[in-house]
């Protein structure tokens, strides 16, 4: 069809909210489901571990077997999404996801799981990760109109959210409640239980159906199609050569640099000796900053939908809004290393998730939009590869400035930094380019496809 012939058919109305679109209800409960599973593995799987052996270091490896891999692979990932779709990934991964946790629980419970298959387990569900962690964030925008997209995106991180609180709680609930009668047989029931929610969130993919794209007619033959490594590069390459992406990359590497390692090393640190607390002081403030993102994320949420019924558009533009949330992070984090009471810190804490979770909407939301959907996996992989990547550099580093600095110094200088970062972003890049696409210019054709 040309341009001339569908501008005379009615547009199908695009609804506000997106619980009213089809495709977005089956990937949301999809969603749920699988995420609320995955918090049963995460406390089970070390739990396991410790059972067994009784050894930390033991952990450490299992830990580092089932991260090694996913990092690996997280590029090659995202170019098997682009080459064959994202829904079709995500399908596949997650029957076999399925599987293996089956096998992983009926090892449990029958006793026979030693250190060694552990780690098999750990290296498998790696692997599966890294095709699945891109395939989930590409399917999105070819499932949801793009005035979906972002709004879409926030109820979806908010569910994560709510499962990273409450998950962890049923889980230990389950461990703890049948652990009476078999020491193992509540670790058992967790991997049980992750591995049905993974089934059923498999099925919950049949219904979802791909809106159909320019790209589709001009895809080409599985014969012509580059290698995987190509594929990898042609992916790097575009993304370099495109100014507002380059920029974007190079200061949400920057910023990751500066907040993962405080967050996840220092703040512990900041409870026990600056604020002289002990582990529920931690659980505290953790949950001071997790209720943050999810109220930061909620309002990305509304702030969508809101825009789309209005017809407003933003008084700053995205990049502004970016660079003037995290110069108010930074200031931020400055306060908080001078915090000198529980209270204090978690209403510091609060805020800076919030403006966490509204940035991590709109920066995914945004690349969703603009990317190409035929490389919108390898688009995703990179930046999932520079988050994973970074978080375990920042932790060290912060662990390393530890041992000589105070906790008030390591985050007056983190968030010194990050007000540097967002001035050379405002100067020297082009953040401030950086605009939310008009709904004329990013929607794609609606018609869906099989």
């Amino acid at each position: 069809m040309n341009a001339a012939v569908s501008a005379d058919v009615p547009a199908t109305p695009v609804p506000v909210r997106p619980w009213a679109d089809r495709n977005f209800r089956w990937l949301a409960v999809g969603g749920l489901v699988s995420m609320l599973g995955d918090q049963f593995t995460l406390l089970a799987l070390p739990w396991l571990v410790l059972r067994t052996t009784g050894d930390p270091l033991a952990l450490g490896t299992v830990i580092a077997a089932m991260a090694l891999p996913r990092a690996l692979l997280m590029l090659v990932g995202g170019a098997i999404v682009d080459r064959h779709a994202p829904r079709r990934v995500l399908l596949l991964t997650r029957q076999i996801s399925a599987v293996l946790l089956a096998l992983l629980a009926l090892g449990v419970a029958s006793g026979v799981m030693t250190l060694p298959w552990i780690h098999v387990f750990a290296v498998a569900l790696g692997i599966t990760t890294a095709f699945s962690h891109p395939a989930g964030s590409a399917i999105l925008p070819r499932a949801v109109p793009p005035a979906l997209i972002r709004s879409g995106n926030a109820l979806l991180m908010a569910m994560r959210q709510v499962t990273m609180l409450a998950g962890p709680l049923l889980a230990a609930a389950l461990i703890a409640g049948t652990a009476a009668s078999h020491e193992l047989g509540g670790l058992a029931w967790a991997f049980a239980l992750d591995a049905a929610s993974f089934a059923l969130a498999a099925l919950a993919l049949w219904p979802v159906t791909m809106m159909a794209t320019s790209a589709s007619s001009t895809a080409p033959s599985e014969a012509a199609k580059p290698s995987i490594l190509a594929s990898i590069a042609e992916g790097l390459r575009a993304l370099w050569n495109d100014p507002l992406l380059r920029a974007l990359c190079l200061y949400v590497t920057a910023i990751g640099l500066l907040v993962g390692g405080p967050l996840q090393v220092a703040l512990p640190v900041l409870a026990e000796r600056q604020l002289h607390g002990d582990a529920t002081t931690l659980g505290l403030l953790t949950a001071g900053h997790g209720a943050g993102i999810l109220a930061g994320l909620l309002l990305a949420a509304r702030a969508g939908r809101r825009t789309r019924a209005e017809g407003q558009g933003p008084l700053v533009s995205l990049g502004g809004s970016i660079l003037l949330i995290d110069a108010v992070a930074g200031l931020v984090f400055i306060a908080l290393g001078q915090a000198s009471h529980t209270w204090q810190a978690i209403a510091l804490l609060a805020p800076i998730g919030a403006m966490a979770g509204f940035v991590q909407v709109a920066v995914m939301s945004w690349i969703q939009r603009r990317v190409p959907p035929q490389m919108l996996g390898r688009a995703m992989s990179v930046l999932l590869f520079l988050v994973m990547g970074l978080t375990p550099l920042s932790s060290a580093l912060a662990g390393w400035l530890l041992r000589g600095w105070s906790t008030s110094l390591v985050f007056g200088v983190c968030g010194g930094a990050m007000l540097a970062v967002v001035v050379i972003g405002a100067v020297l890049l082009p953040m401030r380019r950086i605009e939310e696409p008009s709904e004329a210019s990013a929607r794609t054709a609606d018609q869906p496809s099989t």
